[in-house]
């Protein structure tokens, strides 16, 4: 085998903060482990692989499966610091396939002091770059650069048995010098040697690599092909900082929701040897950790789900997630992942709501989003959809086969796990997907159906209507996402068996609607094909899609959801005081193109604006990826939530912006805020030519009444547009990025919205939030519709904060329902010829009383409990 052996000497009287830091001395050797008792993706937590599943442990060796680029294994719990010192690093190789001659650029080595763009071990871990020192697969080593003509065929013979490799750095006047020389395995006979001097401190800071580097085409067949192995990966030094605490598995993370006295809890595992283990579930009783539950992995999601009935729901409880990982030659090890199951905090005067939407991997890990987040420590998270995007991460996008595409999607979610498990552990969490989660650049979910197959007007794929990838793969994707949700309201499955996970959930008071917006809506191609459809835009200019655009037929939510919407939208049991709808995005269009445009697809080249620029000729637009589309299924959807006066956050717009809904007039329904993008790709922006109806003059010109592509109405309230902001990378802060936060105060019955950017600091009195923030309404806000008259007074004595129902007495309609805050109502109604039905009561002890023929100018009703 072929060892690569790097030392680094540096001065020995370097200032070092020993509190702060803990120093590897020499005698304290880091040495691999790659024993597993059969092969396996998962390398140790101790590893972070680039990308993971070209990579493996088999025979207690660590095994490149592919002949390609970049291909890469960071050692977590090891870095170089920057201060001073010596390293010496070794590792044992065996080149398993030399690649063609005349490609003189492949090597296998490392990459030492490799650092991101951002200051965090984990975005070091996944876009790192560092010094590259090796040896090259015709036999040459190379520091740095690569500079060879001719094959070395001695060299190539002893790579491909196994030989040493061995480095020594000394620090000099002028920076370090290196010197490696290539050794044999047995004799240590020396077989080449090189040095370079001059390297300067800086690029020796900062993570340790193993590498595989082949330069071969995109369709060259020997890429399938094993590159390297390796084994005996040491590390040593005084310039080594060892930290424990960045190890990465095998319990990756977990996410959990509490409603009605269940928890369900998921464990996020990661690609370990499925062997019949399981994963346990532990809470300390007496001082002791007591497993409660097991739970086994699921093999392709590698997720373990619990649920635990009758939770005590009165205190915050520690739990603990215990896995006996698999270490080889009959060893296994314990690993543990511990996070609190809060309280109901139904006590608690306000529940606070963190929104988050467009998780794209530009500023991997977002700690200062975590840190803010952090700070202003939310009840409940909500992951509206794209926590993944097929980008995240690098390396593109693996499709097939099914267990590859399994470990390419799962390598990008582990990333939003690393980002935000320490959030995600102590507080219920909805994450929900959209289209980009299941590899889509927009997606029309058609009820399930499998999209390959179908074709229309030439279109294949995602403008057909239903799911591109396999349907075990989307069930995989749902599972690591939704496993942790509370149960489905209707479980049986759609198309291909695609199983459905639309739900509610009461915490703290709050009955949220959780929504799967695109499972069931209709593709627009196969309802308007006089508009040309391409990606989601009409590419007829003469189809007008605010007048012709409207297909009563075709689904928004689909029949199902809205079933569930109007029994949750009248459900007030659990002491639920205020309700919000959780959806992938708001219904309304809001987005401004220039007038020329027919698609989105120019929005990343468009201007970014300063502020009080407003560019010369936008318009509102129709996304048919939106959810302004189809109208009447949008109407639908608006006239249901606001009959329980429901809130709406959501996200995948990348804008963000806070709306009042219209149907028949302005304002007649409830507020939307959709949040910012964490990252954002896709600046969408809001700058309509004309200025807003109504407007409140303090506020800007793009603000006021409109109407969006579609026709639809809607009131915009603030816009976070893109613009200049002076702070780098302009690429992640110019772009509008951030999260929202929602605060419901229950005894004041008002709802805060709040937008936030991404490099604000809330702790600090005078910084603040995007202009236009924060948004102050009131819960009976969200059924804006002016009364046309008001029926009696309603006084209620022997019940607290009962919940009246307004019925249609014809049509047996409710018209709204609501858990009033104080024993007396005066209910607003919208027709003053109406007989109407008026019940008060209390779900949770199922004690009601109905009064029938109510009409306005009627006496007040006393309703005695």
């Amino acid at each position: 085998m072929l060892v690569l052996t790097i030392n680094i000497i540096g001065c020995k009287n370097s200032m070092i903060d020993t509190g702060l830091k803990k120093i590897l001395k020499n005698s304290d050797v880091f040495k691999s482990d790659f024993n597993s008792s059969k092969e396996r993706t998962f390398i140790g937590p101790e590893y972070w692989s680039n990308p993971m599943q070209d990579w493996q442990v088999r025979n207690g060796e660590l095994e490149c499966l592919v002949s390609n680029k970049n291909r890469n294994v960071h050692l977590l719990t090891k870095k170089l610091d920057s201060s001073d010192g010596d390293m010496q690093m070794n590792v044992s190789l065996k080149l398993l396939n030399i690649g063609e001659v005349s490609q003189l650029k492949n090597w296998v080595g490392f990459s030492i002091g490799s650092q991101g763009d951002f200051d965090d071990f984990r975005s070091d871990a996944v876009f790192g770059k560092g010094l590259n020192v090796g040896v090259t697969t015709n036999g040459n080593l190379f520091i740095d650069e690569i500079f060879e003509d001719e094959v070395n065929k001695e060299i190539q013979s002893h790579l491909q048995e196994g030989v040493d490799l061995k480095s020594g750095l000394n620090l000099k006047e002028n920076g370090y010098e290196l010197t490696i020389s290539l050794v044999t395995r047995e004799t240590q006979e020396v077989l080449a040697q090189l040095t370079k001097s001059k390297i300067p401190s800086d690029k020796l800071i900062g993570d340790l690599v193993l590498v595989s580097h082949f330069n071969v085409k995109k369709n060259d067949s020997g890429i399938s092909r094993k590159s390297v192995s390796f084994k005996n990966w040491e590390v040593s030094g005084s310039k080594i900082l060892t930290h424990d605490d960045y190890k990465f598995g095998p319990i990756l993370f977990s996410q959990y929701t509490l409603s009605k006295e269940t928890v369900k809890l998921t464990a996020q595992m990661a690609p370990v040897i499925l062997s019949g283990q399981k994963v346990q579930l532990q809470i300390k009783e007496s001082n002791i950790w007591k497993t409660i539950q097991e739970a086994t992995i699921d093999k392709d999601s590698r997720t373990a789900t619990f649920r635990l009935v009758k939770w005590n729901t009165k205190s915050d409880i520690p739990y603990r997630l215990a896995y006996n990982m698999d270490k080889g030659n009959s060893k296994k090890e314990w690993c543990y992942w511990s996070g609190t199951i809060r309280k109901d905090p139904i006590d608690q005067e306000e529940v606070v709501v963190a929104g988050f939407t467009g998780n794209a991997d530009l500023g991997f890990p977002n700690s200062d989003i975590f840190n803010q987040v952090k700070y202003q420590n939310p009840d409940v998270l909500f992951f509206s959809g794209d926590q993944i995007y097929e980008s995240t991460g690098g390396y593109g996008t693996q499709r097939a086969p099914h267990d590859k595409a399994t470990l390419d999607y799962l390598r990008k979610w582990y990333l939003y796990g690393w980002a935000y498990r320490e959030l995600l552990k102590d507080r219920p969490t909805v994450a929900i997907t959209d289209d980009h989660d299941v590899y889509h650049g927009n997606i029309w979910g058609e009820g399930g159906e499998n999209s390959p197959t179908k074709f229309y007007q030439g279109s294949k794929g995602q403008d057909a209507g239903g799911y591109m990838m396999p349907v075990r793969w989307v069930k995989m994707v749902e599972r690591t996402q939704t496993s942790h949700l509370p149960d489905a309201f209707d479980s049986s499955p759609v198309s291909q068996g695609i199983e459905t996970y639309y739900t509610d959930m009461v915490y703290g008071g709050i009955s949220f609607a959780i929504l799967e917006d695109r499972k069931f809506k209709s593709a627009p191609i196969r309802h308007l094909p006089e508009a040309n459809i391409k990606n989601g835009w009409a590419q007829n200019k003469s189809f007008d899609m605010s007048k012709e655009g409207d297909r009563p037929n075709a689904n928004l939510l689909g029949d199902r959801q809205l079933l569930f919407l109007n029994q949750w939208a009248t459900d007030w049991s659990h002491q639920a005081q205020m309700k919000m709808l959780l959806s992938q995005t708001i219904f309304a269009n809001v987005a401004t193109l220039p007038e020329e445009a027919m698609s989105g697809a120019i929005i990343s080249k468009l201007r970014i604006m300063h502020k009080d620029e407003y560019p010369p000729n936008d318009r509102p637009v129709a996304d048919l990826d939106s959810n302004g589309w189809p109208q009447s299924g949008r109407n639908k959807a608006v006239e249901t939530i606001r009959k329980g006066f429901a809130f709406h956050l959501a996200g995948d717009q990348h804008l963000g912006s806070t709306v009042q809904y219209g149907v028949d007039v302005w304002n007649d329904s409830g507020y939307a805020l959709c949040v910012p993008s964490i990252s954002n790709y896709w600046p969408r922006r809001w700058y309509p030519s004309e200025e807003g109806k109504n407007r409140n003059p303090e506020k800007p010109r793009y603000t006021g009444e409109y109407k969006d592509g579609f026709g639809n109405k809607m009131t915009i309230h603030a816009i976070s547009n893109p613009l200049f902001t002076g702070k780098k990378p302009s690429r992640l802060h110019d772009r509008a990025t951030g999260y929202g936060i929602v605060r419901l105060n229950k005894n004041k019955r008002t709802l805060e919205l709040e937008c936030w950017p991404r490099h604000a600091k809330p702790w600090l009195e005078n910084n603040t939030q995007y202009e236009g923030w924060p948004i102050s309404i009131a819960q009976e806000s969200n059924y804006g519709r002016k009364a046309k008259g008001y029926l009696p007074e309603i006084s209620v004595e022997g019940i607290n904060n009962p919940v009246v129902e307004i019925i249609d007495g014809d049509t047996q309609e409710v018209i709204y329902s609501l858990r009033i805050k104080t024993n007396s109502f005066t209910p607003k109604i919208f027709d003053k010829s109406i007989k109407y039905i008026v019940r008060v009561g209390e779900p949770d002890t199922n004690n009601w009383k109905v009064v029938k023929g109510v009409h306005p100018g009627d006496e007040k009703l006393n309703f005695k409990f």
